[in-house]
Parts: C-alpha cells; structure tokens; sequence
C-alpha cells in the first residue's frame, strides 16, 4: 500500500487560479487574504526554502503504532501535561516521531518545518510563521510557556530550531509577492494569520454570546467542546482525553474530536458501485428506518480507515452481538443515532470538566444541512439546539482578516456582526424518554 500525501503546488496553483478570477472575472480587488486548513500536516523545508518532498496526509497509516511506540520513550500523562491535547495517531507529535524512525537523515537536511497554512503564506509572501491556533493542534505547543515544548523535540531526537514563531489569529504576516501581483492583477494585499486552523475559525464564527454554551462543528469531523479563557489541563480532562487548541482572542477550545460524517461519507461511495445516492436521498431513507435499535460507537478504530465502511460497520454489529442492518436506510440511521448519543456522551463529560453551566448547543459547518441529524443532537442531549452557519469556516477567516484591518476590534464584536447578520434555527428535544434510555444502552455498548 502506497503512502497518502498532499498535492500542495496543485492547490497552491489553485489559490493562485481563485484571485486571478477574483479580479478578472468577478472585478473585485480583496483587502487581504487567509488561509485556513485541517489540522497537524506540515511539511518540511531546506536550507535553500525548498520542500523535501510532499507532506503526508494524516490518514496515512505510518502512525498507527506511533503513540503505544512513543509513549514508552515519554509518558502519555507527562505529555499532556505539557500541552493539553488529546490523544490522536495523527497528532504532528507522532507523525514526526513516525518520520524520524522511518527516515532519520531527512532531519539533517530539514532547517524549517511549516504547517499546512503556513505553507500556503510563506508561498504567497516568502515570511515563515506558525499560526497559534494551529500550532496548538501539533501536541508540540506548551500552553503554560506559550512556546514550543522544548523536552519533547528532545525525546523526539529532532531539534526545535525548524520551529517558527508563533503569531496570534489577526496578524498581517506579509504581502503578496510581486510576481503573484503580475501573474494574477491582483494589489499588493496583506496575507493575514487567521485562525488558521479550520475549527478555530468555525468556531470565531459562533453567533453566541455568554458563557453557557458548547458547540459542535459538524463535517467529516465532529469536533465538540467549550470555549475557555484558559486551558483545562486536569486529571479529569486527561482521562476523557480533552484536546485545548488555541482560539481568537486568546482562547481555548476545549475539545474532543469525534470520527463525525466520515462514516457516511465512505458508506456513499461505496455504494456509489450500486447507485449513486445524494445526501438528501439518503437521509430520507433513513428517515424511513427504524431508529435507536443498532449502535455504533464512531470513534471505533475500525471506523478510521476502512476499505469498505458498509462492511466495517456490519462486522461491529456482529462483534458486539447486535441487529446488523440490511437496508442502505438502516445503515444511515445508525450513524446518525450514534453520532448524536456519542455528543450525549462528550456533552456530559464537559460538564464534568468546566466549572461553567451548558445550557445551549450551537452547531456549524457543513453538517447542519442533515436535519434528521439535528433533531437526533437535540433529543439525544437534551438542550436547546442552534443551527448556525454552513460555512462558519469561512466566515470565521473573513472577520478575522476583518480584525487584522482594524474593521472590528474583538471576539465578541466579531459574533455581534455576525449574529445580527443571520438566521439561525432552533432544535428543540422531542422523544426525551425514549432517546435516555437508548443512551443508557449505548453507554453498555462503549
């Protein structure tokens, strides 16, 4: 099996192809622009500012074994008690200690290591940053220092010197590059440090204001959690592997990953040999199916990457001695249900961990198109449920680049903006009783 890597002068070629349609097509000159990503990739540079090959995708499977691997070289508690975040394969920790077991010489020609959007920025103004919000993604930020965590790059055997400066969301890091000016008519425009990070940026965007409430951001990953003046760095958090990934302002993003629509998604195209579903028609059909009868639980290993996700799914339920579903309804029921218990169940682990009621759910990003899905959050959690913005993402990067020119002045003129510019619509529980008691036997299942 071959690796998995990032075709990044395609999709730099791509950004560059976007603002030269941007100004010859659509006639409009941008004030600035941000780059934002997923998280933890990274390529690394040379000492002439050339990549060495092409950065790897975080599917990949060199890193399967990374964590069990490295933590017997550094403990998993230690570790997160210098950064706070939770315990994924894919983190940049382990992926950098895959890559120097596999290929330590590639450290002796590596002078820079660049994040996925630090990589696009460094292309367009030749400056080379870290961006707080992603840095923090890497479990190689320590947040007490706010720096890089030097003990780590020492069990690693990599020196931090590749390490850039960290810069904060609604830093002008440079201007566009002359040859991209000629190549495109474009101006000499600042490249701002949004929150490069996707979520961070998604979740800039949340139209709330308070305290007292959690968010979801909803696509091939669910990410769940609370936002939080400071990082949550407990015995509590650790043991229900809380992530603290830096936000706008300041904040943190008290989080934990969940595997999300990914197990949809790769339902669909596998049964894309069969017939070519849309979205909409699957989840009619699920409608359809019976419900709270089969569960899975998402973030099951064999969920992560599976050649086939129908019959990943069907060997769970047979693993787990339960009803395995036939029709292509039932499987997306299934999903769906064990998304939203699965948001139950994180949902009462915050509170257990913030000292700050929740009281509402608002949820962004592409997901909240599925509304069977929706009102699943709202019965399986108990609360008041808010629909947001689609495309929170992107309009979390624009008001940051927003902020960087001085249009508005803080997080919470931000979500002002943005909540008196949208509609949002309300989920409200339904079926309580039945969804508590689907819940209780999920938790068996887990």
């Amino acid at each position: 099996m071959g690796s998995l890597h990032w075709n990044i002068y395609q999709l730099y070629r791509e950004i560059i192809k976007a603002l030269a349609i941007c100004v010859e097509t659509e006639k409009i000159q941008p004030d600035a622009i941000g780059i934002d990503t997923w998280g933890v990739d990274y390529a690394l540079l040379n000492r002439d500012g050339n990549f060495i090959g092409l950065p790897y995708a975080y599917r990949d499977s060199r890193t399967d074994q990374a964590i069990e691997e490295f933590s017997q070289l550094f403990s998993k508690h230690k570790i997160y008690q210098l950064t706070g975040i939770q315990f994924l394969q894919f983190n940049t920790l382990f992926q950098l200690y895959a890559e120097r077991k596999n290929s330590d010489t590639i450290f002796n020609q590596a002078t820079d290591l660049l994040f996925m959007p630090d990589i696009f920025n460094y292309l367009l103004t030749g400056v080379k940053t870290s961006e707080f919000s992603f840095a923090t993604t890497s479990q190689l930020y320590n947040p007490e220092k706010n720096d890089w965590d030097d003990e780590l790059f020492s069990a690693l055997g990599i020196s931090g010197v590749i390490m850039q400066e960290i810069v904060q969301p609604g830093t002008i890091i440079g201007y566009v590059h002359d040859n991209i000016q000629k190549q495109t008519d474009i101006n000499e425009i600042p490249v701002v440090a949004v929150a490069s990070h996707d979520t961070g940026s998604a979740i800039a965007a949340i139209p709330a204001a308070g305290e007292d409430w959690a968010y979801i951001s909803s696509g091939t990953w669910s990410l769940m959690g609370i936002e939080s003046k400071k990082p949550i760095i407990s015995e509590k958090s650790y043991q229900y592997n809380f992530t603290n990934e830096g936000g706008v302002d300041h904040t943190f993003r008290v989080l934990k990953n969940i595997m999300g629509l990914w197990l949809l998604q790769q339902c669909k195209k596998a049964w894309q040999k069969e017939k070519d579903f849309s979205y909409d028609e699957l989840v009619a059909l699920a409608a359809q199916a019976p419900q709270l009868i089969t569960f899975v639980d998402p973030d099951d290993p064999a969920f992560f990457n599976p050649e086939d996700m129908p019959t990943a799914m069907l060997d769970y339920c047979k693993k787990t001695s339960q009803n395995t579903p036939e029709k292509y309804g039932e499987f997306v029921r299934i999903i769906l249900q064990s998304l939203a218990l699965k948001y139950r169940y994180v949902l009462d682990q915050l509170r257990e961990i913030s000292a700050t009621p929740i009281k509402r759910l608002y949820i962004t990003g592409g997901g909240i198109q599925n509304r069977l899905l929706n009102q699943s959050i709202a019965n399986a959690t108990g609360i008041e449920t808010i629909i947001a913005l689609a495309e929170g993402t992107a309009v979390g990067n624009i008001m940051v680049q927003a902020m960087a020119l001085g249009e508005v002045q803080s997080l919470a003129e931000i979500r002002q903006v943005i909540n008196h510019s949208i509609e949002t619509q309300v989920y409200y529980p339904q079926q309580v009783n039945e969804w508590d008691q689907a819940y209780h036997n999920f938790l068996k299942l887990i």
